[in-house]
Formats: C-alpha cells, sequence, structure tokens
C-alpha cells in the first residue's frame, strides 16, 4: 500500500509542473494583494451589517420586492380571446403541447359553441416521445461515418429524449396522429411527473445508439440497420405504453353544447376528430414570429435537426423587431384566435399576483450594482432565452391604440387571474422571444420574407432550447 502511494505521489508531482505550465507567470490569478483590497473596499458599516443578515437570513426576491409597483396592478383588458378552463402540466416539460392544444381547444369551443372541453395531452405526447425516439436513431444511423467525438454525433448522444419542444412539434404531430378529448385517453403519473421515464427512456436510446454505430461499422447494411432500428423502436413503443397508456384508435364521444344538453354520439378516429373539430393547417398556414435583436431583422432562419419528428418540418421562423410582432398578435386577438407565446418566464415574475413586470423586483437598490445588460447581451451570455410556452389571449390598449399589458393562459394549473399570467408590455419587448400567428394576420413584408432561403443554424444554438 505505501510502495502504490509513492509511486501515486511521485506521478502527480512529475505532472503538476506540466499542470501548471500553463501558467508559468502567476499572473492574472487572485492575490493576496487583491484580497487586502477587496476586504477594505467592504463597507462594514452598521447598515452593511444590517443588510447582510437581512440577506442571509431571507429570500432575495421578498427582500427586492418593489412596493411601490405593487399599487399599479390593473386586470382590465380591452380585447380578450374568449376561452374557458385551465390546464396543469404537472412536473413535466410539456407547456409547448399544452399550448398547441390550448389554442386548438378554444377555437374548437367558440365554433362548435362546445362547453368546457380539454384535449389529452397523454395521447399527443406518446407520439411525440416515439417519434423523438426514430428521430435520435436515424440520426445516429446517419452519422455513423463520423467520429464519436463529431459534435453532431456528441449532440445527438446529449440530447436523445426530452419533454421540451416547439411549434413545429405541434404541427407534425397533430397533423399526423389527430387528438382526442382527455376522458378518452387522461393523465398518469408518469405524464404527470415525467423526470424517471424520460431518464430511462434516454438511457434505453443512448445504449441503441451505440449498438446501431457499432453495427455500421461492422459492415451492416441500410436493411440490417433499419430492421434493428424498427426492433429498438419496438421496446420503446411498449415502454411509453406501459407508462402512459396505449394510444386508441377510434372512440366514442358525446357532443353537447354549451348548456350541458347531449347533441349526439359518434365513433371518430383521432384524425377524423381533429379534421371534424378544427382542421387547422397547422404545417401551411402559420407562421413562427421571432425576437432575436442578435441576429438580422426581416430575415428567414432554419434550425438544423430541430423538429419532433424525423419526416417532420425543421423549425423554421421570421426574426423581426418586438413592434412589428406586436401589430399581428393585437390583429389576431382582435379577431378572438389565441396564439402559441414563447418567452423567458422566470424573469422578474411575482407568482402572488401571477404578474411579469421588470419593475417587480429592484435588485440594483438590494446589492448597490447595475444590472444593465440589453436583451441582445442577455442572450448573447446565455443569460435569457426562450424557457415556457404560453397561449397568448389578451391585449389592453390605451386609447392610442398602443399596448398597456398583454396576458397568457398558463398550463400551471390555477392560481392567481384564474390561472393567467399578466405581463407588462415593458416586460413584453425584454423577455418575449417567439409567437406563431395565422398568416392571414402577416403582414406584406412578412410574406416576402418567407419568400427567402432559410439561413441554416446548428441544432446546438443555445438560442434555441425548447420551451418546458
Amino acid at each position: 500500500m505505501k510502495k502504490s502511494l509513492f509511486i501515486l505521489g511521485a506521478a502527480f508531482s512529475l505532472a503538476l509542473p506540466t499542470m501548471m505550465a500553463a501558467n508559468p507567470t502567476g499572473k492574472g490569478g487572485i492575490s493576496n494583494e487583491d484580497i487586502s483590497a477587496f476586504r477594505n473596499a467592504y463597507n462594514k458599516s452598521a447598515s452593511a451589517k444590517a443588510l447582510h443578515n437581512a440577506i442571509a437570513n431571507n429570500d432575495i426576491n421578498a427582500l427586492a420586492v418593489n412596493h411601490s409597483n405593487k399599487n399599479q396592478f390593473d386586470d382590465h383588458f380591452s380585447h380578450r380571446v374568449k376561452s374557458k378552463g385551465i390546464t396543469n402540466q404537472r412536473s413535466s416539460g410539456r407547456c409547448w403541447l399544452f399550448t398547441g392544444l390550448n389554442v386548438l381547444r378554444a377555437q374548437m369551443m367558440a365554433e362548435h359553441n362546445l362547453p368546457m372541453l380539454e384535449l389529452s395531452q397523454s395521447y399527443n405526447f406518446f407520439w411525440d416521445q416515439l417519434e423523438k425516439s426514430n428521430l435520435f436513431l436515424q440520426g445516429i444511423i446517419d452519422t455513423a461515418s463520423l467520429p464519436q467525438e463529431d459534435r453532431k454525433v456528441d449532440w445527438l448522444f446529449s440530447n436523445p429524449l426530452n419533454d421540451g419542444g416547439q411549434y413545429t412539434g405541434i404541427a407534425d404531430n397533430l397533423m399526423k396522429y389527430g387528438v382526442v378529448p382527455i376522458e378518452v385517453m387522461g393523465e398518469t403519473n408518469s405524464s404527470k411527473s415525467t423526470s424517471t421515464m424520460r431518464r430511462l427512456l434516454s438511457l434505453r436510446l443512448r445504449e441503441d445508439g451505440l449498438e446501431l454505430r457499432k453495427l455500421a461499422a461492422s459492415g451492416a447494411d441500410a436493411a440490417k440497420l433499419e430492421s434493428r432500428k424498427k426492433e429498438m423502436l419496438t421496446e420503446v413503443y411498449r415502454m411509453l405504453a406501459l407508462n402512459l397508456g396505449e394510444p386508441p384508435t377510434e372512440f366514442t364521444w358525446t357532443r353537447r353544447d354549451a348548456d350541458g344538453n347531449a347533441v349526439s354520439t359518434e365513433t371518430y378516429t383521432p384524425q377524423s376528430f381533429y379534421k371534424t373539430f378544427a382542421g387547422n393547417d397547422l404545417k401551411n398556414d402559420y407562421v413562427m414570429l421571432m425576437n432575436d435583436p442578435t441576429r438580422e431583422y426581416y430575415k428567414l432562419y432554419e434550425i438544423e435537426f430541430d423538429r419532433h419528428g424525423y419526416d417532420g418540418y425543421n423549425w423554421t421562423y421570421v426574426n423581426l423587431p418586438v413592434e412589428d410582432i406586436k401589430k399581428m398578435a393585437i390583429t389576431s386577438i382582435k379577431d378572438n384566435n389565441a396564439m402559441y407565446f414563447s418567452c423567458d418566464v422566470g424573469k422578474f415574475i411575482d407568482r402572488e399576483r401571477g404578474l411579469l413586470d421588470i419593475d417587480n423586483f429592484d435588485y440594483d437598490s438590494l446589492f448597490g450594482t447595475k444590472f444593465g445588460m440589453d436583451k441582445a447581451d442577455r442572450i448573447r451570455t446565455h443569460s435569457s432565452a426562450s424557457s415556457h410556452a404560453m397561449t397568448l389571449v389578451a391585449v389592453d390598449l390605451d386609447s392610442n391604440g398602443k399596448p398597456n399589458k398583454w396576458m397568457v393562459e398558463n398550463s400551471w394549473g390555477n392560481g392567481a387571474n384564474n390561472g393567467h399570467l399578466i405581463m407588462t408590455d415593458k416586460w413584453f419587448d425584454e423577455y418575449m422571444f417567439r409567437l406563431v400567428v395565422n398568416k392571414k394576420y402577416i403582414t406584406p413584408k412578412v410574406k416576402d420574407v418567407l419568400k427567402q432561403t432559410p439561413t441554416l443554424l446548428p441544432p446546438w444554438d443555445p438560442m434555441f432550447a425548447d420551451e418546458e
């Protein structure tokens, strides 16, 4: 044992000069003189001690609350899309799916005089997870000739499966698989709390991915790889069915009017139910608008491999100034059409009041410093990005037609504002990122942008993380 320790110590001492050689001058580190200067600069007054005691024993946000801002809260909206009922994604990253289905159900209730309707999230989530599994496995086959350390291969193994997503996942999923009411396929423990299922499926897929790469390296042809992939997907299907239940191929549903009276009872497939009560061409009639000030405006962009199904569409969007996006959003709301909306929801959120306002918290005064980055700098430094999708349903306009505030239907269950979040127009400017609108509301300038050949961006671009 002593000899082993000696050898280990000798090896470490031999390696030490090599490791230290990265900074032979010793410059750039924190010196004792630096520390002394830091200590001397720190204010040791009674007020500083009181502030330390307060911060050390309390939640920072509670201390940073801007109390004068609490007296200016108004929940009136001049224009609001009709909808009712609040959904709850629980402990899952399915906000994108809840948002897409919530936009659709508001339309279905309005057009068909239906009572409160909720569409099954588990049904579409099942197919989403199966499609993403195939996307990963086929991606592994397509990149089998690349080395394991290639960035795209590494990205695939880092992201085999997740709960998150964005609008293209809605369009591809619903157009292919249809929808069903929630009473036809309800939630399970694994759909409401997805972490363990996701971890085990990801483990399964990573192991399968390694096997496919080995098969390809040994000379297996395309037919052999495809056959083995389908066997792997059969196992994924079984795991999903055990966790979520098996999706129905048809069901019987009683249609009721707004007063709850039975109108008819018929048998549907998920696809026929979608066509009967919605019918939207989600792939061709809608466009995603983005406000990303780090990139050129009035340009069309596409994210490579950022889709939910292998045969689906890559995420494509038009990058615009925020004021342009607002105009189209207002037009849609006035026409009683809700929209898919995403933002950086965790910034300056007052959960108790359900209010998103950059004046909610005064961190500058609490810490005696200035947090001065603008939206572009926050994006460049990974300080801000879209993190959550919700349904944009209301805007409050002043006498000049300018927005004061906005409101979204959330998927966190009942709470403040009956499960809705209100955001000031200033917050909208800083932390709104994406909006999906029907093409009938877009401007001629946006129509021209859609004719461009999109600029292709890599799948690992940090700005384009999926909403959860």
